[in-house]
């Protein structure tokens, strides 16, 4: 097993220092998720979308995964917070163990593939010629995929 959890990228947390990351909707940076095997090896350190290990085009998945619509950030007593609406994969067998969410907009960080965070599914998720759905939880300060306490 590759994965080994789900991390807020540390090169992510520098590039917010420096107003790198815009979640905006309509008027932000535009970001995507990509997904991965169980052979792909990322965590906190991870800096940028890779092909490697990624997992083959099929139905609506294509190299590089899919673009995220943003939500745009909020907060919650002390945290702040940003969510990103379900993203779902039609007609594809895929059999996917991760993801990474990267920032694809010219300027932000270093490059236009500086990740945000790396997801670690449990275990393999499949479908067979079908739905490949990405759920996010709830957008709120205790589950929303990104926050900050």
């Amino acid at each position: 097993m590759a994965f080994s959890g789900n991390y807020m990228c540390t090169s992510f947390k520098q590039e917010l220092l420096t107003g790198s990351h815009n979640f905006t909707n309509s008027t932000g940076d535009t970001f995507k998720l990509a997904l991965y095997t169980n052979s792909a090896t990322f965590d906190a350190s991870t800096t940028d979308y890779t092909a490697t290990n990624e997992v083959a085009n099929s139905g609506s998945y294509a190299a590089g995964g899919g673009t995220l619509t943003n939500v745009t950030p909020t907060t919650s007593g002390t945290t702040a917070l940003t969510d990103f609406a379900d993203l779902t994969f039609t007609s594809a067998t895929i059999t996917a163990r991760g993801a990474l969410i990267y920032n694809t907009t010219t300027g932000a960080g270093s490059g236009t593939t500086d990740t945000v965070v790396v997801l670690d599914f449990g275990s393999d998720k499949s479908s067979t010629a079908g739905d490949f759905q990405i759920v996010f939880p709830t957008a709120d300060s205790s589950n929303a995929i990104i926050r900050i306490a």
